[in-house]
């Protein structure tokens, strides 16, 4: 299966051009089984998510990215989110006591919002956005390697805040994921692999290793 795991709506994300049915109509003509909306710092959209995703038959997975001091997670899994700004070590131990899981996202970006090396020293993090859709390549195959050499798993994300950025990047997860338990319960297996999306569908990428 093909998720977006990481996708901005313009109700709570203020900076995003897109609604959730504009990114579902999208999702589904690209061919992707399944989105994550992660707003930012707000995940006030879980109910009307949860709602439209057993109106459709189709996976919505609502999570949030989260600003840390160190830098931005997805977090999945918490439906209640810490008040105030954490240091990411401490939003990381509040989500895995939850249950849940936290992605650094776009880790190298150039905007001081990604943990970058900072990931050697956060324990408990379920993976890296080794390919996201608005972080330049360089920065990319700089998240993928640290990610390799961390043994990390590697997670495809678009980051998108317009319609025709949905999907530009994926996650593929070998088995299937019909729920937000089943969507965790992978993540913490770390079957994932990235990918992205060509004209001929999705493909999958390799990245570095040590």
């Amino acid at each position: 299966m093909f998720i977006d795991t990481h996708i901005h709506e313009s109700k709570y994300s203020l900076d995003s051009h897109v609604s959730l049915n504009e990114i579902v109509d999208r999702a589904k003509k690209i061919g992707l089984d399944g989105i994550c909306i992660t707003d930012h710092d707000d995940n006030q959209i879980r109910h009307v998510a949860r709602a439209l995703s057993k109106e459709l038959g189709y996976l919505i997975i609502p999570g949030c990215e989260v600003l840390t001091y160190e830098g931005d997670i997805v977090v999945f899994g918490v439906d209640d989110l810490p008040e105030g700004k954490l240091h990411a070590a401490e939003l990381i131990s509040y989500v895995n006591a939850k249950g849940g899981v936290g992605i650094s996202a776009h880790p190298f970006r150039n905007n001081n919002r990604g943990l970058g090396e900072n990931i050697q020293r956060v324990q408990g993090l379920a993976g890296v956005e080794g390919f996201n859709g608005n972080t330049d390549l360089p920065s990319n195959l700089q998240a993928c390697r640290l990610a390799g050499q961390l043994g990390l798993p590697i997670f495809g994300a678009s980051d998108a805040h317009h319609v025709h950025e949905v999907g530009k990047y994926a996650t593929y997860f070998a088995c299937p994921i019909t729920s937000e338990a089943e969507f965790i319960e992978a993540i913490k297996a770390g079957v994932t692999r990235p990918a992205i999306c060509l004209d001929n569908g999705f493909t999958l990428l390799d990245y570095v290793r040590k």
